[in-house]
């Protein structure tokens, strides 16, 4: 890679008792791509990203930003430092605009309350941040609209825009496509392609395709451990992860 490391763990850790959700984990993030965490369901992908993004606390391990240890700083600062998590499951506030759910995410960063009953007379900062991050998804038109009111795959593209709108560096992204058509995937499939221009993306999905056509670093992990990095086609002929996740012989991806 020759992107500068913006996100880095050391044999970072996560045990619950005697689980090791994530076990002894290094990994390095670049900027201005795209790095895809594969795995079958358990392997400890959403709890690595619980942790990149502070909403865990490690049991043991690094988590470098920029060069800078932050394992032990609290989640609301993992946000004013840039790094933004989109969730698995839709996570926006369905009875008020797209706009308004921007601000309510762009708050995040710059601090304090966003009362959205008073969103008219809100910060033109936290407006110019929300209008700035519907227009990178391509959802400007949809301002003023309900949540609720938009389809699908819109509401999958404002919580992106909602990450977008806290200014972050990092977007960590919990399958954004989940629940998707092949049209809509395409959408986010483009619009990531173009995000990862600007951000270091970390991007865990189950689409297989979408993570081959858009990652520049593939890691596969098994049972909260590492199993191989490299790039995508380095991983697909990677006689371990042939065995442990994408199959043998003609079953491979």
């Amino acid at each position: 890679m020759t992107h500068a490391t913006v996100l880095q763990t050391e044999g970072l850790c996560k045990y619950w008792g005697g689980v090791k959700a994530l076990d002894n984990m290094s990994l390095s993030f670049h900027d201005k791509s795209v790095h895809g965490i594969v795995g079958p369901n358990g392997a400890g992908k959403s709890t690595l990203l619980n942790l990149l993004c502070g909403s865990y606390k490690p049991t043991a391990g690094r988590i470098l930003h920029q060069g800078e240890a932050i394992e032990d700083i609290r989640a609301y600062q993992f946000v004013r430092r840039g790094i933004g998590r989109g969730f698995q499951k839709t996570n926006i506030y369905p009875q008020v605009t797209c706009l308004e759910n921007c601000c309510i995410a762009a708050q995040r960063r710059v601090g304090g309350s966003f009362n959205i009953l008073l969103s008219k007379n809100s910060s033109a900062l936290l407006k110019e941040m929300a209008e700035q991050a519907l227009q990178q998804v391509g959802l400007g038109s949809r301002r003023d609209t309900i949540a609720s009111q938009i389809s699908y795959g819109e509401q999958r593209q404002l919580e992106i825009a909602m990450v977008l709108a806290t200014a972050p560096s990092v977007l960590l992204l919990d399958e954004p496509m989940a629940g998707m058509g092949h049209e809509e995937s395409r959408l986010i499939i483009e619009l990531l392609k173009k995000l990862k221009q600007d951000y270091c993306i970390v991007l865990v999905e189950h689409d297989m395709d979408a993570v081959f056509e858009l990652s520049d670093q593939l890691t596969v992990m098994v049972n909260g451990q590492h199993l191989v990095t490299g790039c995508v086609d380095e991983v697909r002929n990677n006689s371990k992860v042939k065995e442990a996740y994408l199959g043998q012989g003609d079953e491979v991806i």
